[in-house]
């Protein structure tokens, strides 16, 4: 009865949330198919969804997701990745890798849904708050770009380009190097 007594006495430790599983598969992570994960995505419109249930997740997104405590990401030989290795593997593949990640969790941090955005020829697609990407455009597309790096008018110029042709701002989100990045919206306008 002692025992018992004991055991009543002690409160219930809150239930640990299961952490998604994922697949570290060369330029992007690919999680479990779960509620879990579904509910990742139809909350926060993390990743795409896939034929077979699971979310396909861009390197920013993995990262940010793991450092949340979201996910735990497995290499192929399904050995465990901490968030160093991990951020060592993603730089190989993307070499601006720590810039754009910079930019993504800033901007996620923020309360903005930011996806990636090659097909329109920018690094992300930023939605305004409360949108969700399928209920409408998203509202700027974002360059990340080190406080250190030179860009010419022609590369300015096209990056122009890209965001009037779409309909979208556009934002170059520069990064210094403790990793606190400035803004700046840049958009056409008729004198």
């Amino acid at each position: 009865m002692a025992k018992e007594a004991k055991t009543e006495e002690n409160p219930k430790k809150p239930k640990r949330k299961k952490l998604i599983k994922a697949i570290f598969a060369k330029e992007r992570v690919l999680t479990e198919a779960s509620e879990a994960a579904r509910d990742l995505y139809n909350q926060s419109r993390y990743g795409d969804v896939l034929e077979n249930g699971r979310l396909q997740l861009s390197l920013p997104e993995a990262l940010y997701l793991m450092e949340k405590k979201k996910i735990k990401i497995l290499d192929y030989r399904r050995k465990k990745l901490d968030i160093d290795s991990f951020i060592r593997k993603a730089q190989k593949i993307e070499p601006n890798f720590w810039i754009r990640y910079c930019v993504f969790k800033d901007i996620r941090n923020r309360g903005y849904i930011i996806k990636t955005a090659l097909k329109f020829g920018a690094d992300f697609r930023v939605y305004d708050r409360g949108i969700k990407p399928g209920e409408d455009h998203a509202k700027w597309i974002v360059y990340p770009v080190h406080e250190g790096s030179t860009t010419t008018w022609y590369e300015f110029a096209a990056k122009n380009r890209v965001a009037h042709s779409t309909k979208k701002r556009l934002l170059i989100g520069i990064v210094d190097d403790e990793g606190d990045v400035t803004y700046y919206e840049i958009r056409w306008i008729r004198p």
